[in-house]
């Protein structure tokens, strides 16, 4: 069963937003979760506790809600936030993009000692632009928001060459309901996508490419292992025992602990402030 939640629909056609994301488009990011990500992911943050264009590590925080930068350059996009949206217990608003792009299966707040509540609103998006929790693939549609389930292993990929956007807000408390103001009725169901299973084939042929893996290619090779569970019926996590597998069959203990890492700082264990080095 899914975990994350659709809670409302947001009447998004009724803001101007066009040549806010081509900001967006256009703005520079600096890397902070370049360990997770493959192909063109990036953080644009509107607002944060410091108000600083360099602050852009996420962590909760006690202070105001203040505008970066961007953000006072992206007034519609904060608009939107602020007519739906209660502020109260607002940290962070950042705008995600991800073109021909997949972010590795991982688990959120495994840095801190309590989760908050994360809910992404695409701003543009695609068929091509899904997102996966455990083993279900799901697509987010424009203008719906959603309350991600971030504690399981969790991903999200677009192959599109058009950047997906999504508005991203993460509040405080992650028990305590989102108050969604002046949203609209939900027309369509949810959009869960059907995959076939995997064949002995199929998963003999992935595993069988860790005989070319490398060192130096291990970071590279691991988008292959990452997307399959996208195309075929498969527990994201199931990522990182392929990988692990593969890195077995090269004979070298060294990247069968790298690949073990890897899994470890993605979905168990992870320090505040953390790097992965590959």
């Amino acid at each position: 069963m899914l975990k994350s939640r659709r809670l409302a629909v947001l009447p998004i056609d009724s803001y101007d937003l066009d040549s806010e994301l081509s900001i967006v488009d256009r703005h520079e990011y600096g890397g902070e979760y370049d360990t997770f990500t493959f192909g063109s992911w990036s953080s644009h943050v509107l607002a944060n506790g410091s108000g600083a264009d360099s602050d852009t590590a996420f962590r909760p925080h006690d202070g105001r809600l203040t505008l970066t930068e961007l953000g006072k350059q992206l007034p519609g996009i904060m608009s939107l936030v602020t007519e739906h949206f209660p502020l109260d217990r607002l940290q962070w608003v950042r705008v995600f993009s991800l073109r021909d792009g997949i972010i590795s299966p991982h688990v959120d707040f495994l840095e801190f000692a309590e989760a908050g509540t994360r809910l992404q609103i695409p701003l543009r998006t695609s068929e091509e632009s899904l997102h996966s929790e455990n083993d279900i693939v799901y697509h987010l549609r424009r203008g719906e928001v959603w309350k991600i389930h971030a504690t399981d292993p969790h991903s999200a990929l677009s192959t599109a060459e058009t950047p997906r956007l999504s508005l991203c807000l993460d509040f405080s408390d992650a028990e305590e309901p989102i108050a969604i103001r002046d949203d609209i009725p939900a027309t369509e169901p949810v959009r869960i996508m059907e995959r076939p299973e995997i064949t002995e084939a199929e998963l003999e042929e992935l595993l069988a490419s860790g005989r070319d893996l490398t060192p130096a290619t291990m970071r590279s090779r691991f988008r292959r292992f990452a997307a399959l569970h996208f195309e075929r019926r498969a527990h994201a996590a199931a990522a990182f025992d392929w990988f692990e597998e593969a890195a077995r069959r090269t004979g070298d203990a060294g990247m069968v602990a790298k690949a073990q890492a890897f899994r470890t700082y993605c979905i168990e264990k992870r320090r505040d402030g953390e790097s992965f080095d590959w």
